[in-house]
């Protein structure tokens, strides 16, 4: 069995995200996604989310291809949680290109492309200028 990790806010869910978690699903047999927490999700955006935690984490929960979820409190973490897991291949989006081949020698990782033309941010800012 190959287990596949990955991480992010997935605030204001969009078929962006539908995609890079199946695409990611497809790597393996089973999908553990880590769900940036408030805390995270602050430190990183100087923003809170527009979704709390907690919906965030039911949102991700209810998708059909997504096995487990879990709260990421720290990008410093990454090799703890793939441990925790056991992932044999950890998934990111290609917006983070080379940040994370350092744990190559623990799993696989696969940087896959951002579905074009769409962004949590972008999707933010259009609904504030409206």
């Amino acid at each position: 069995m190959k287990t596949i990790i990955t991480f992010g806010t997935f605030d204001v869910f969009h078929i962006g995200h539908i995609k890079i978690l199946k695409r990611a699903k497809e790597l393996g047999d089973r999908l553990i996604v880590g769900v940036s927490s408030d805390r995270l999700n602050f430190s990183k955006k100087s923003r809170n989310p527009v979704y709390c935690q907690d919906q965030r984490l039911e949102i991700i929960n209810s998708l059909k291809f997504v096995d487990e979820v879990f709260v990421e409190d720290s990008l410093e973490k990454k090799l703890e949680y793939i441990k925790e897991f056991k992932a044999d291949v950890l998934v990111m989006g290609d917006d983070w290109l080379g940040k994370f081949d350092f744990l190559k020698s623990y799993c696989d990782v696969v940087y896959l492309e951002r579905t074009p033309s769409i962004s949590t941010t972008e999707i933010i800012e259009k609904i504030a200028t409206a």
